[in-house]
């Protein structure tokens, strides 16, 4: 890894290791890491003979996401070209557990994100690079996946497209806590949810990438939201009724 690139990767699992979320979700279990990159057939016999069953699975980009739950532990295990890519701690995920009321809101806010917003990253990261390659793409899945479960960066198996990934999720993670915060939420729902579904258009990209990050109230009920869309930024005047006034580039 280059001097830059390990400043930037150490800057952002600095970052991640101040969030609750991130500190929460930050290991996998160790009975656990020897299944990365197993076949997944085979490794769902040895999954059960631990301890685990499965609660539920979500299909979307080429891949799966299957959560599997023993006891207290809730694990996100995602599956691509019939092996196993990661393995994340996902608390919250698998049903009600003991974990406290703030940290399972704060894990509520990246629930479903995954899909979504790993399809629109990759599509906008192909069409960024021009690079459609299959296996860049799953290494650009396991980067984003990791980060956005706040799991540890892993420069001993790095390469560009879990790079690129990982900042994409980290950057995606940090928009959904931002979004679930009490001073966003002072906006009505009906305005949040009018400029997310403008700011995806605006944007063009799938229903649901988009959230607000910040929100400014500017008098006769109106307010102001910066939207977040990946990467990328938008203004969005709305009344707190949800009729969009204008949207325009941050």
């Amino acid at each position: 890894m280059s001097l830059t690139r390990k400043a930037l990767a150490a800057a952002v699992a600095g970052t991640l290791s101040l969030s609750p979320l991130a500190s929460a979700q930050a290991q996998v279990p160790s009975d656990l890491r020897d299944l990365v990159g197993a076949k997944a057939g085979q490794a769902e016999g040895e999954l059960r003979s631990r301890g685990y069953h499965d609660v539920r699975s979500q299909q979307g980009n080429g891949s799966s996401q299957t959560y599997w739950r023993r006891g207290d532990t809730c694990v996100q295990i995602t599956t691509r070209d019939g092996r196993y890519l990661t393995i994340v701690n996902a608390p919250g995920f698998c049903g009600a557990d003991k974990s406290s009321s703030s940290s399972s809101a704060a894990t509520a806010v990246i629930a479903g994100v995954a899909v979504v917003g790993l399809a629109a990253a990759i599509a906008a990261h192909n069409s960024k690079h021009k690079d459609a390659d299959r296996d860049h793409d799953a290494e650009y899945e396991r980067g984003y996946q990791a980060a956005l479960y706040g799991s540890d960066y892993d420069d001993r198996h790095e390469t560009e497209g879990y790079h690129e990934g990982y900042l994409a999720g980290q950057a995606e993670r940090d928009n959904r806590r931002y979004s679930n915060t009490r001073w966003v939420r002072q906006a009505s729902p009906a305005a949040r949810d009018a400029c997310s579904r403008r700011a995806d258009e605006f944007q063009g990209r799938p229903h649901g990438s988009s959230v607000p990050i910040s929100v400014r109230e500017i008098g006769r009920g109106d307010f102001e939201m910066t939207m977040a869309t990946g990467s990328y930024r938008s203004v969005c005047v709305v009344s707190g009724s949800g009729s969009v006034r204008s949207i325009e580039p941050y």
